[in-house]
């Protein structure tokens, strides 16, 4: 059972209750590098679909991008989509975690590891999270164009809890190695 979290705005969600639901707008990053990985993103995006508790509202095009942490592996191809979720963050990251293990997902202490399904809480309403489980926003947003790309696509008057645009984050990232498909 996870830990209490606080939450920026002073809101403190029990892991092991889920009375505190609320209508929030969440950004949830996909990424696949093997075991058809275009396919994966696409029945990914089906399977939270059919949760009840999530609702899809837009989905970013595919993109190619080169692996991190210099592994000898596949590119990866990502995607962002935006939902609407009743869940709890913690709740929510718990669902995703489920999904990725129907994915084949294996998770093992080598960080940037090739991976079936990898599906990322990346922002939470407004909302800056710090946990033993779950860091909003996720620590990469900043820094990753396979990231901010896809999420400026269906997003771009986004502002991000500390105040900064993603347009001006996507204006200053390095564009070298990702491919919108």
């Amino acid at each position: 059972m996870a830990p209490d979290m606080t939450i920026q705005n002073n809101t403190t969600y029990n892991a092991s209750d889920d009375s505190t639901k609320k209508e929030a707008t969440a950004f949830i990053g996909l990424g696949s590098n093997l075991d058809e990985p275009v396919n994966q993103i696409n029945l990914a995006i089906e399977s939270l679909q059919h949760l009840e508790t999530i609702n899809v509202i837009s989905v970013s095009s595919l993109y190619r991008s080169r692996p991190l942490g210099g592994f000898a592996q596949p590119d990866y191809i990502n995607a962002v989509a935006k939902i609407y979720t009743s869940l709890s963050p913690v709740f929510l990251l718990d669902e995703l975690q489920l999904i990725e293990i129907r994915h084949g997902r294996v998770r093992n202490s080598e960080r940037w590891s090739p991976r079936t399904l990898d599906l990322d809480l990346l922002l939470y309403n407004n909302e800056t999270i710090e946990s033993e489980r779950l860091c909003v926003p996720h620590y990469g947003l900043y820094h990753r164009n396979f990231v901010l790309m896809p999420l400026h696509e269906i997003s771009p008057d986004l502002i991000l809890p500390d105040g900064l645009g993603i347009s001006t984050l996507v204006k200053n990232i390095n564009k070298d190695g990702i491919t919108k498909l």
